[in-house]
């Protein structure tokens, strides 16, 4: 793998407001294809947003309308997009990374595995892993805590499976009497990411959203982006705001 420029969309996402959050995230699309990006990667569960209690009842099957509309975006921004969707599939319910191509093909679909135990009573975890080949190299797509440090094993598999870069939709949250000047946040990523890029020389970037949790088992949280990414030299590339 060469150089490859990665568009990192800090967005906002809202819970159960699905339209608006598509409408940010294909804005941020078209931007990331203006621009010349390679691939833009967006939030987890950038529909409903992460443990929202609308996923029991608003997920949507992939394909679906809403995978359409950002494969539609990829398509008119010549652009891969890596994104976080709830998906729907009969009674079940997956936490879904899609890799999709600026053909407007999905070439990639990953349901996260290490889910949190607030999480078990939302979704179903994942039961594979998979990588897909792109002209600028090969892509793994696992979803936030399957990069915590205790299972680096799953991206450690799909290096193994020949991934030259790990693109990982996320949803960093912390309580609201968080204080990032007294303890910033962030050290678990650098830890993990740091130890997956310096050990293997693959690049790895986590992109959360921004925005104030609704519902669900962590309401009133706040997701507050820090989305990083690490070179493959272990060293910090780029870390967005707090």
């Amino acid at each position: 793998m060469g150089n490859v420029r990665v568009a990192m969309a800090q967005i906002l996402v809202e819970g159960g407001a699905p339209d608006a959050n598509l409408a940010r995230a294909v804005a941020r699309i078209m931007e990331a294809g203006a621009e010349g990006c390679d691939v833009v990667v967006l939030p987890e569960c950038l529909d409903l947003a992460w443990t929202h209690p609308s996923a029991r009842t608003s997920a949507d099957p992939i394909p679906g309308a809403r995978s359409g509309v950002l494969a539609g975006a990829a398509r008119e921004a010549r652009v891969h997009v890596v994104a976080g969707l709830t998906e729907g599939d009969g009674d079940h319910v997956r936490n879904t990374s899609l890799l999709i191509s600026p053909a407007g093909d999905i070439l990639l679909k990953h349901s996260k595995i290490n889910l949190l135990d607030i999480a078990r009573d939302v979704y179903e975890p994942g039961t594979s892993l998979s990588v897909a080949a792109t002209p600028f190299g090969v892509v793994g797509i696992p979803i936030c805590a399957d990069n915590f440090g205790g299972c680096l094993h799953y991206s450690r598999a799909l290096i193994g499976m020949g991934a030259d870069i790990i693109l990982s939709p996320c949803a960093w949250a912390v309580p609201p009497s968080f204080d990032d000047d007294e303890t910033p946040y962030g050290g678990l990523w650098l830890d993990a990411y740091g130890t997956l890029a310096r050990e293997s020389g693959v690049p790895v970037v986590g992109v959360s959203n921004v925005g104030r949790m609704t519902g669900g088992p962590w309401d009133g949280h706040d997701c507050i982006g820090r989305s990083l990414a690490i070179g493959r030299d272990g060293e910090v590339a780029a870390h967005l705001p707090f």
